[in-house]
């Protein structure tokens, strides 16, 4: 059972105070704030991974000086940075999905399936600001040409962890594999996985950028699925045609 006491302490002076919380009191002792400060002291970090406690302080709304710390400005510097990033993020996210949507224009206006291959492998890497886009398909026959390189199968299933279908990564080393002689330029890469139909049906994907971070963990997937949904409708096209 948690029990909470309200005790009144007399000063130097004989009058009473105003009594204050005390510690939390459980069966096994209780908790005193000098125990909660000297943890947080040995902890500094503690803030950093439980930011949420943040928004239920109830901080002074003065600052008298001295050791005193101004929680209340903390927490605002906080929030307002939280806010910040938001605010990146959403217009990252609008920039991201205006150059998706200029893309897949493109691809929609290719007049044959050389084209369509030339689009994504070189007018990609502009519009998207990339260094190296590759279109792959596993084949256990065919060989790289026209702009197209052949893994071997199983590939994609190994890069993508088996069924996922995209993979984003901060910081990497480039798989000559996948990039060949172009990998030097790769430190950050998103892999989408691409399913073409027929006998070489499942394909990749893959953008590269030297610029660390700039695909990440957290970042939205849904345009990177869009943009490889496209991609796999125009090849289908083009392919139906040429049959």
């Amino acid at each position: 059972m948690v029990r909470r006491k309200q005790t009144a302490t007399r000063n130097q002076t004989g009058n009473h105070e105003a009594p204050g919380p005390s510690p939390v009191t459980t069966e096994t002792g209780s908790v005193t704030g000098a125990q909660v400060a000297d943890y947080l002291r040995a902890h500094p970090d503690f803030f950093s991974t439980h930011s949420d406690l943040l928004r239920t302080f109830t901080p002074s709304s003065r600052h008298e000086g001295g050791n005193v710390v101004d929680m209340q400005s903390f927490i605002i510097e906080r929030l307002r940075a939280d806010h910040d990033d938001l605010l990146t993020t959403s217009r990252g996210n609008m920039a991201g999905q205006s150059r998706v949507h200029e893309a897949v224009l493109a691809f929609l206006c290719a007049h044959s399936l050389e084209h369509l291959v030339h689009l994504v492998t070189t007018d990609l890497v502009v519009i998207l600001g990339l260094d190296v886009v590759v279109l792959a398909v596993e084949s256990a026959e065919a060989e790289s040409a026209a702009g197209v390189r052949v893994l071997p199968p199983g590939t994609v299933n190994r890069l993508l962890d088996g069924g996922h279908e995209v993979r984003l990564d901060g910081e990497t080393k480039a798989d000559p594999l996948v990039y060949g002689g172009m990998g030097y330029l790769v430190r950050s890469q998103a892999l989408i996985r691409l399913e073409f139909g027929g006998k070489d049906s499942t394909g990749l994907l893959a953008l590269g950028s030297r610029e660390e971070g700039k695909f990440h963990a957290r970042q939205g997937r849904e345009l990177l699925i869009f943009l490889a949904r496209v991609i796999e409708c125009c090849v289908r096209s083009w392919l139906g045609r040429l049959q």
